[in-house]
Parts: structure tokens; C-alpha cells; sequence
């Protein structure tokens, strides 16, 4: 061989050793699902009654009386600060030397909004109705249906305590319970208790959880919550804001009804955005008060709405917020006796202002920033705690 053909080879096998190598095929990356959050969880920080606003100030005898009205209901740690309240004589020093001496404050911390949340107000109607149905009262008003399945999941997973699944069988499936909008369609298989005039009303009437009818032979009827459909609440007055057909200033209960009267032809539409359905029962005769999630009549102005997962039911709790429309300060000893389907949250609550159409305009106006304090039995773990189980 050559020289120039020896030459020649050595730039080939050169420019073939500097040729780049082909492209790595490239593996195609499943884009990783976005985390959930975490669910919100409770903190509970001990403090002073001291540091309680308007503590000094706080007339406690009223809460005491609503305490004790809960304690036919408590069992455990606060059945015993139960046993200690019923000796209590009936003046306000002995009042607040009880709840001081029996109690520990724990401001309640969110892990989402700190230590301050939404206090909102609810009340209890009286809605005219009538037990048959006639050319004015056409809407039912329904006990709990029959086929009204629910599955209580604490004996599988005590973690879950608090949740009941309601749904339906069909034929070897359970499926969720009838929507809002399915039962206004179609009805359901459930005694009905009495009948309506005014959809907008009774829809209230389910959000307060319960009411009074004003039957057309002048008989009052007291009603309260028996149980509800499974489906989550959803805040009409949210979805009418996001809609663009009220303004946050105009979404009160008095604002929703106003629009619901000039919107007629877009009602039924609004009204099933939210598909949570609540059904009743009859209370006795005798009920001289609304009854409460506790299954104990309700105080007017010192019973409180609570999430009860982290808010024991019967549990005193200090609420500091203010006056709906207003800055004047509302600080008051509260017992924690309802739920209610729209109270989720470590620092949420519903202030009940008791019953009839002033109560209602307090309530429907109420939508106030707050602080919550709960008050626990002296050398027992805050609920929550793994040595509180």
C-alpha cells in the first residue's frame, strides 16, 4: 500500500472515530400524579384563661346552664366534670371557680389557617306548611327514606370514627344516594311530614338542620335533623358569586332569597349545585327547643355548630369573634352541641341565635373571622393526643 492510500485510510478511520454516536432512544416519563395534601389537622396549644379575651368579662353562669344541659349525653372525661357541675350552686363566682378549676384552655391552631377561621350564625325557622298538600303547599318535606343505606365505618377503622357512607342498593351494587336535584325530579321512598309553600324556605330549613311548622289548623310542629343523603354540602351563595349573580357583600341568606324571587327561571338550577339533602323527624310534643347533634335541646346564643373531629361534642368552648356587620366584639363561654354539614374545619363554628324571623336576620347576616378555645378537663391529654385515645 502506498503512502497516500495509507494516508487516505488513516482520515477515514479518524473521521469515523470523531463521528458522533446516534442518538440514545429516549424512554417516554409517565408525568408523576400532583401529591395530595395533606388533610387538614388540629394543633392544640395549652394556655391561660388569662389569655383569653374578654374572659374577666364573660358572664359564665348562661354557659354553665348550657354545659350542664349537654351532660346527659357526655360519657368519659367530660362526663366527670359533669359530676362536678351539678353541685355547682347557681351565682357567678361559683360558676367561673367551676370552669377554672375543671378546665384547661387549648387555643384550637389549624394546620391550614392558623388559629383563626369563618364563624358563621344559623337559626331555627318557622316555615308555614300543612299536612296535606293543597294548591299552596305542594313541596314535601321528607322523613328518611327507606332505601337510605349506612354504612358506619368505624368498627373497620377507628381512624374513620366520624364518617358514614349513605347510599342505595342496586341489585348487587351500592351506589351513592339520590342527588339534590334527582329527589326534587323523581321523590323518594320516605314518609312525608308535611308540605311546603316555598322551595327557597325549605331549602334554608335544611341547612339550619331544623324548624318549626306552622300548620294550617294554628298546631306547631317541631322538626329536627334525622339524616341526609351522603352527598357534600356545597355553598349556594359561592356558586352564585362565581357566577357573577351577587357580589360577596350580597350573598347573605336575605341577599339569596332576594335573587332567588327576582331569578325564578334559574332557581331549581341553583338550588341543586348544591346536592347535599337533608331529611327530618318529628320531635316530641313536649320540645320547647330545637335539639342539637348532642340529641340535646339547643341554648339560645351559647350553643355552638362544631366540626366534631376535632371538636368533641358536649366540650365547653371559648369563642372570641364579633357582632355580624359590625366590630363589636362577641366573646363568649360556648357549648359545642351541633354539626352541621358546611362546619368543616379545626377553626370553624355556627353560632345558634335561637328561633323565629329577628333570630334568622342575625344569623343570615353572620360570616365573621373568630378564634376558638377549647376547654378540657384539668390533667387529661387534649382529644387527639395518642395517650387521649
Amino acid at each position: 500500500m502506498s503512502h497516500i492510500a495509507r494516508a487516505l485510510l488513516g482520515l477515514i478511520v479518524l473521521t469515523a472515530a470523531c463521528a458522533p454516536l446516534p442518538p440514545k432512544p429516549q424512554v417516554a416519563m409517565c408525568p408523576c400524579p400532583p401529591a395530595k395534601p395533606a388533610p387538614e389537622s388540629a394543633r392544640y396549644q395549652e394556655t391561660s384563661f388569662d389569655e383569653l379575651p374578654g374572659w374577666r368579662e364573660a358572664s359564665l353562669q348562661p354557659s354553665l346552664r348550657a354545659f350542664v344541659t349537654g351532660c346527659p349525653r357526655l360519657s368519659g372525661t367530660l362526663s366527670r366534670a359533669c359530676q362536678a357541675a351539678a353541685i355547682v350552686p347557681d351565682d357567678p363566682a361559683a360558676a367561673r371557680q367551676f370552669f377554672e378549676s375543671t378546665f384547661v384552655p387549648y387555643a384550637l391552631i389549624s394546620s391550614e389557617s392558623g388559629d383563626t377561621g369563618l364563624i358563621t350564625g344559623y337559626y331555627e325557622p318557622v316555615l308555614d306548611a300543612s299536612r296535606a298538600p293543597d294548591a299552596m303547599n305542594r313541596y314535601p318535606i321528607f322523613g328518611v327514606p327507606e332505601d337510605l343505606l349506612i354504612v358506619d365505618l368505624a368498627a373497620v377503622n377507628p381512624d374513620v370514627r366520624n364518617m358514614r357512607l349513605r347510599g342505595r342498593i342496586d341489585g348487587r351494587r351500592v351506589m351513592p344516594y339520590y342527588s339534590r336535584g334527582e329527589i326534587e325530579t323523581q321523590g323518594v321512598p320516605a314518609p312525608i311530614i308535611a308540605w311546603g309553600a316555598d322551595p327557597v324556605e325549605l331549602f334554608f330549613l335544611q341547612i339550619q338542620g331544623s324548624g318549626q311548622l306552622r300548620l294550617d289548623n294554628d298546631e306547631r310542629l317541631r322538626i329536627g335533623y334525622a339524616d341526609q343523603n351522603g352527598h357534600p354540602y356545597r355553598s349556594l351563595g359561592r356558586h352564585l358569586i362565581d357566577r357573577g349573580e351577587l357580589t360577596l357583600e350580597q350573598a347573605s341568606m336575605q341577599g339569596i332569597k332576594a335573587w332567588a324571587a327576582a331569578n325564578p327561571e334559574k332557581l331549581q338550577e341553583a338550588l341543586n349545585y348544591n346536592a347535599s339533602y337533608v331529611f327530618f323527624r318529628e320531635l316530641p310534643p313536649g320540645a320547647d327547643r330545637p335539639v342539637g347533634a348532642l340529641a340535646v335541646p339547643l341554648s339560645t346564643q351559647y350553643s355552638l355548630a362544631v366540626d366534631r373531629r376535632f371538636t368533641p361534642l358536649g366540650a365547653p368552648v371559648y369563642l372570641a369573634t364579633t357582632f355580624p356587620l359590625s366590630d363589636e366584639r362577641l366573646e363568649r363561654l360556648m357549648a359545642a352541641q351541633d354539626t352541621g354539614g358546611a362546619i368543616r374545619g379545626v377553626v370553624r363554628a355556627d353560632f345558634f341565635w335561637g328561633t323565629g324571623p329577628e333570630a334568622g336576620a342575625t344569623a343570615g347576616r353572620m360570616r365573621q373571622q373568630g378564634k376558638m378555645w377549647l376547654l378540657w378537663p384539668r390533667g387529661e391529654p387534649p382529644p387527639g393526643t395518642p395517650s387521649a385515645q
